[in-house]
């Protein structure tokens, strides 16, 4: 039987080889709190290193139907890892699936789970909230990036299913990550993330989507966010995370 989702990537394990040999190596105190710099799960490539800048993207189980794998199968046999994510996220503003995430209830779930721990966490500098999919541009601090995208995807998939009254998966299992290489690059990825309703047609202007950061920049383009209200849009504090991921 086919799974949802992209196939096995049989060419990441020489990848993430040729990158470790040029980054430089975590520190023990680092490996120890679960850094684990260039590392792979089978399809992705992921770096994930203290300091760093990343832009992460990560989408509803549904977002790539079995049933229609013949739209996208072809996207993941592209050789150049840019040219095939970009081919991917293109594919998921196509919006497939059932999309969720279009329920207001549901975009401000997810939206205020990432802005509770704005500043605690990681420090957030763009987001956006598709209707099958999640764009979030933050700063890793203490916390390694894959707790904290995997913590977030827990929380939000538990409290979603509660509210839609179902079981099951609700985030496919993995996510696509890119750190920024310096200040250019961020503000390329910024402007991706809020320009994407703009881009799929859901809005004429980024600052009318009301799940993204573009609502909440000054005249200068800077990002106001205020201490999160955890009762706004009715979203609940995020308890604490349990020890068995479930998404």
């Amino acid at each position: 039987m086919n799974r949802p989702g992209p196939p096995h990537n049989p060419g990441l394990r020489e990848l993430i080889t040729g990158k470790r040999k040029w980054a430089s190596s975590l520190t023990v105190e680092q490996a120890k709190a679960g850094f684990k710099g260039w590392h792979e799960r089978g399809y992705l490539a992921h770096r994930d290193e203290p300091g760093l800048t990343q832009m992460v993207t990560f989408h509803i189980a549904d977002s790539f139907p079995a049933s229609l794998r013949s739209e996208w199968e072809a996207l993941v046999e592209i050789e150049n890892n840019d040219e095939r994510r970009k081919q991917l996220q293109a594919y998921l503003d196509k919006g497939r699936g059932e999309c969720p995430l279009r329920q207001p209830r549901l975009a401000g779930l997810v939206e205020g789970a990432f802005r509770f721990y704005h500043g605690k966490d990681y420090e957030l500098r763009a987001w956006v909230v598709m209707p099958n999919h999640v764009h979030v541009l933050f700063t890793v601090r203490q916390k390694p990036m894959g707790q904290v995208v995997g913590d977030g995807k827990e929380y939000t998939a538990r409290e979603a299913n509660k509210l839609l009254k179902r079981r099951g998966q609700f985030w496919a299992n993995d996510y696509w990550d890119t750190f920024m290489r310096n200040s250019n690059h961020e503000l390329q990825a910024r402007n991706y993330a809020e320009r994407n309703p703009v881009k799929a047609g859901l809005v004429s202007a980024a600052k009318d989507w009301p799940w993204s950061s573009a609502r909440l920049r000054d005249e200068y383009g800077r990002l106001v966010l205020e201490p999160y209200n955890v009762t706004e849009r009715g979203t609940s504090r995020p308890a604490a995370a349990p020890n068995q991921r479930a998404r």
